[in-house]
């Protein structure tokens, strides 16, 4: 991604030091967030200063090297440390994909800490290559004059670089077709409002910010051609987890005749995974929901109170999506239909 004339990835390593675009300043302030071991880069994952899909992995990987670095020094054991950060995020596929390779690599090598950063930097490089081809693919979906929803953010920010959902939408710019995006706002986070239009912005994607509940109403008047989301876990019947509020997308895409499609290179699936009962649904901090944050008139941010003092609230983090919803599944090796994934 380009931030300034400047190219970036969402997160990278260099040394042991893991550094990462923190995605809780934006769109306000644009910085660098330094993570020295492997407990930073947990937290780091935690509190969503790196979030999504493949970033979230690409960190975990990243993570799990900087374990076998110094793991004496955090958490006794390389196993020690790979439970606790799978422990960071539980509804992201990628984050046990990214672990599970880098752990495997290094446990087994003659020299573990060259082993782990080598695979966890092949991680991050593959997911972009992967976001590339998905961008290549759902391209094709998308025909001149279209204008696409999509909900939270799968774009630049969400992967190490280009994104699942917005891969193919910045594909189809960049090839000259004349799109508009609306973006959903993705509460309680304002993924949407917040990174989604600010990367459609710095790309010069033409777009607006819709309220959450008003998709069904922009589908019903005919303003909706496609619908593209990402995803956090596909189980392997095709249900598909993803930011709270996915799943009403879908059923209103349905009733309107709307093809709705996820973008998700194939680390996303789950194989284990029978169907979308078997994902495990992070439940965050209702403080997300009572409370919003950002800048005063000097550009501090600011966290106030947006709900009734002494209100309490429920914060599931993801949907899921039945597969029978979905009409097909934009992966790096093509345009699959749910149900051939079982």
């Amino acid at each position: 991604m380009k931030v300034n004339n400047k190219l970036y990835r969402t997160v990278w390593m260099t040394g042991s030091s893991v550094y990462m675009i923190d995605q809780n300043l934006l769109p306000f302030s644009f910085k660098i967030k330094k993570c020295r071991d492997v407990l930073e880069t947990c937290n780091a994952i935690k509190d969503m200063t790196v979030r999504g899909a493949g970033a979230i992995g690409a960190a975990a990987g990243f993570a799990m090297a900087q374990a076998f670095n110094d793991v004496e020094a955090y958490c006794d054991t390389p196993f020690n440390a790979r439970s606790l950060i799978e422990s960071a995020r539980p509804t992201a596929q990628n984050l046990f994909y990214a672990v599970k390779r880098v752990y495997d690599k290094a446990i087994r090598a003659k020299d573990p800490k060259k082993a782990a950063v080598d695979e966890a930097q092949r991680v991050a490089d593959e997911d972009i290559a992967s976001c590339q081809k998905i961008g290549v693919l759902g391209s094709r979906l998308i025909k001149n004059g279209m204008t696409v929803e999509t909900h939270c953010n799968a774009g630049w920010l969400a992967f190490v670089d280009w994104g699942s959902a917005l891969s193919p939408v910045y594909k189809a710019h960049r090839d000259g077709k004349k799109i508009s995006v609306l973006v959903d706002e993705t509460r309680p986070r304002a993924q949407g409002a917040r990174l989604t239009a600010w990367e459609l912005r710095n790309e010069g994607v033409p777009f607006k910010i819709i309220p959450d509940n008003a998709g069904a109403h922009f589908m019903s008047k005919g303003m909706v051609d496609l619908v593209i989301v990402g995803a956090d876990r596909i189980a392997a019947n095709g249900d598909t987890a993803n930011k709270i509020g996915t799943l009403e997308k879908a059923i209103c895409a349905k009733k309107f005749g709307i093809p709705f499609y996820v973008a998700a290179p194939t680390s996303t699936i789950d194989r284990k995974c029978r169907s979308g009962k078997d994902i495990p649904i992070e439940e965050r901090s209702e403080a997300e929901v009572l409370y919003q944050t950002g800048p005063d008139k000097r550009g501090k941010l600011r966290t106030i109170l947006v709900a009734s003092p002494g209100s309490k609230a429920l914060n599931p983090a993801f949907d899921t999506t039945p597969a029978e919803l979905i009409t097909g599944i934009i992966t790096e090796k093509g345009i699959i239909k749910p149900a051939t994934l079982c």
